[in-house]
């Protein structure tokens, strides 16, 4: 599974002219499922997303993770994540889970987030969405755990 991070101060994700979630502080994590992915991935994709120490402390280093920051998490499914895009000019997403794994995964990527996180806000599992974000620094990082080999 993958995540690409986004500290922002602001997010929203709107589907067909209606908001569907909006956080403040925060995390945007998009998301991408993998093929081979289980729910153990996700279980220690959770883990790294909130544990992650991408907040700035009173010193201004990235000491704190989001819930010593205080943040809320918006968990938005991205398959185009896991595209390979190693040759030629068009993306290949072989890679990527077919849609009914990567939506069972990414349902269970938010009840967990939910049992651990007071605010979770999420996107529309293959919807067309537009997400509006303002990247806090900006501070954006890649996490991935892999899938099986």
């Amino acid at each position: 599974m993958i995540a690409l991070l986004q500290r922002v101060s602001e997010a929203r994700v709107v589907v067909a002219g209606d908001t569907m979630g909006a956080i403040s502080q925060g995390i945007l994590a998009l998301i991408g499922v993998q093929r081979g992915d289980t729910e153990q991935h996700a279980v220690r994709l959770l883990q790294r997303i909130v544990s992650y120490r991408i907040f700035p402390d009173h010193s201004g280093r990235m000491n704190l993770n989001l819930g010593q920051a205080g943040g809320s998490l918006m968990l938005v499914p991205q398959f185009t994540l896991a595209a390979d895009t190693n040759s030629g000019n068009r993306p290949s997403f072989t890679p990527a889970a077919p849609p009914a794994e990567g939506e069972q995964l990414f349902n269970y990527l938010v009840t967990l987030a939910a049992s651990e996180i007071s605010d979770v806000q999420t996107g529309v599992f293959g919807a067309d969405m537009l997400v509006h974000l303002v990247n806090d620094g900006p501070v954006t990082f890649w996490i991935q755990v892999p899938p099986p080999a």
